[in-house]
């Protein structure tokens, strides 16, 4: 299992396993992770890295959301942010890009979601590695990561 299950299994959160076959497309993660589990692109969030200012955040959106730097920035009190290099982001969390998880980070991170969490029931995130989303509750998602919950699509 991936440190992400891990992750969720030692919290005692209740949580759902979903994998589906990766294309071999390398771009469009979330969106293809819609399709294949036959969800809407609002309930399958991706998780991007970035960094503002001189610090790592990982921000949380819905795959029908564009990330805005500047609201994630101020979410967070910098400056700026901006896509970090993916590199980074896979040394930083632990997984691949396509594949990066919120949950059970190398490092963990100061995270923010954005705000469109609140009004569902179920939320989708990656589950540590292309091809595998794990889905649970918006409050246990936030209570985990203890993320800022934030208008931060553009």
């Amino acid at each position: 299992m991936t440190p992400a299950v891990l992750a969720l299994d030692a919290a005692g959160i209740d949580y759902t396993l979903h994998e589906y076959e990766r294309g071999g497309d390398l771009h469009d993660f979330g969106r293809q992770a819609a399709q294949q589990l036959g969800l809407s692109d609002d309930e399958v969030f991706k998780t991007l890295v970035v960094l503002a200012d001189d610090d790592l955040v990982v921000a949380i959106v819905p795959v029908s959301g564009q990330l805005s730097m500047k609201r994630v920035a101020a979410a967070v009190g910098a400056k700026r942010a901006t896509m970090c290099d993916p590199a980074r982001a896979q040394r930083s969390s632990g997984y691949v890009v396509g594949g990066i998880s919120p949950i059970g980070q190398r490092t963990q991170l100061r995270t923010v979601v954005d705000q469109a969490v609140e009004l569902l029931d179920k939320v989708y995130v990656s589950g540590g590695k292309r091809g595998l989303d794990v889905g649970l509750s918006p409050r246990d998602l936030v209570a985990l990561l203890d993320a800022i919950v934030a208008p931060i699509t553009a």
